[in-house]
């Protein structure tokens, strides 16, 4: 089932908050809101447009990492994709 990446969270139904967020920036990624390699917007940003915790915006993004569809640097900023090989 196709997610609206432009949905609103809601917060009365079957599925949790950090799930629908997931689902939504899965969604917004694929749609190209934010390219390959690039970061998304900050946690701060989606607490704001979304309406949720830190902690829920945070779980949304572990989620998504280990579905390997972003990667995080601390201090820096979630970003879309694999982190880049070192060496």
């Amino acid at each position: 089932m196709a997610v609206d990446p432009d949905a609103q969270i809601d917060h009365e139904g079957p599925v949790t908050p950090y799930r629908q967020l997931a689902a939504i920036l899965k969604a917004r990624i694929t749609r190209g809101d934010w390219a390959e390699g690039r970061p998304i917007a900050s946690e701060t940003r989606l607490v704001q447009e979304y309406g949720l915790a830190r902690s829920t915006v945070r779980r949304a993004i572990t989620v998504l990492a280990e579905e390997q569809v972003v990667w995080t640097v601390q201090g820096r900023g979630t970003y879309v994709g694999q982190p880049p090989a070192e060496g």
